[in-house]
């Protein structure tokens, strides 16, 4: 029987199980290693605020599925409507989150399902037409562990170049894990021969160089679902990385890929 592919799905936990769950069923032997950590952001009044305030933006971007999920947490009321303003993503994985939040699909602006790469560029080429000098956008993002606010600030310059008021708030707080003894081991066995990494964040992967500062990963595999997080792994001494698209399909054929690259032939 041929060992089915191994891959450590690295995401927060919050995130991870629609992933591990996919990847399995796909006929990989997919765990879980989290080398991010998600929770509320310290000051929810700001998203009280804004929420308060929503009326008055003809537009609100969300980074990523947990902005999305954590702001709409913070609602001053369940049931607070979304009203007209439109809602931007950069991905499939938010703007599900944002149907699943009760948003409009007519609403949702992102990249197209089968565009190159989902992120502000991709979402700048679509969303560009409508910013109008004048006009008020609110980015909703993370914050990290000290709370002030964490991420690109790509398209915000975009959009003010474009003359757009822009304001921005953390609807949540992006964290270092806490790794056991347990974790660190099998990272490090993984180092060689293991399973392969799947990145979806470089933040991710500084997390990870930190719980073990010394590791060679000259010998070690990833798939990583952005150029960025792609450059900063091979940055980090990762000997091969392939970029994929975010998709549970795409990165379970890579990873499937990656295992007939390494399994010898006989």
């Amino acid at each position: 029987m041929i060992p089915r592919s191994r891959v450590w799905v690295t995401r927060a936990a919050q995130d991870a199980a629609p992933w591990i769950e996919g990847l399995n069923d796909l006929g990989l032997d997919a765990q879980h290693l989290p080398l991010m950590a998600i929770g509320p952001a310290v000051d929810v009044h700001a998203v009280h605020s804004a929420w308060l305030h929503l009326a008055q933006y003809q537009a609100v971007m969300f980074v990523s599925a947990n902005a999305v999920r954590y702001f709409f947490q913070a609602a001053p009321q369940p049931t607070s409507p979304w009203g007209p303003t439109r809602a931007w993503v950069t991905g499939l994985g938010s703007r599900s989150a944002l149907l699943a939040a009760g948003v409009d699909e007519h609403l949702i602006d992102a990249p197209a399902a089968d565009a190159p790469q989902w992120d502000s560029e991709a979402l700048w080429a679509v969303i560009a037409p409508q910013v109008q000098p004048g006009h008020r956008v609110l980015i909703v993002r993370g914050a990290d562990p000290e709370g002030q606010l964490a991420g690109r600030d790509w398209l915000r310059t975009q959009l003010q170049a474009a003359g757009a008021q822009v304001d921005q708030v953390a609807a949540y707080q992006r964290l270092t894990p806490l790794f056991t003894d347990v974790q660190r081991l099998a990272a490090a066995q993984a180092a060689g021969d293991g399973p392969v990494w799947l990145f979806s964040n470089s933040e991710a992967i500084g997390h990870l160089q930190a719980a073990l500062p010394e590791q060679d990963w000259s010998r070690a595999l990833a798939v990583a679902t952005h150029p960025r997080i792609a450059h900063q792994a091979r940055q980090a001494g990762w000997g091969f990385v392939a970029i994929v698209q975010p998709t549970i399909s795409a990165v379970a054929s890579s990873i499937k890929s990656l295992h007939e690259f390494r399994t010898p032939r006989v």
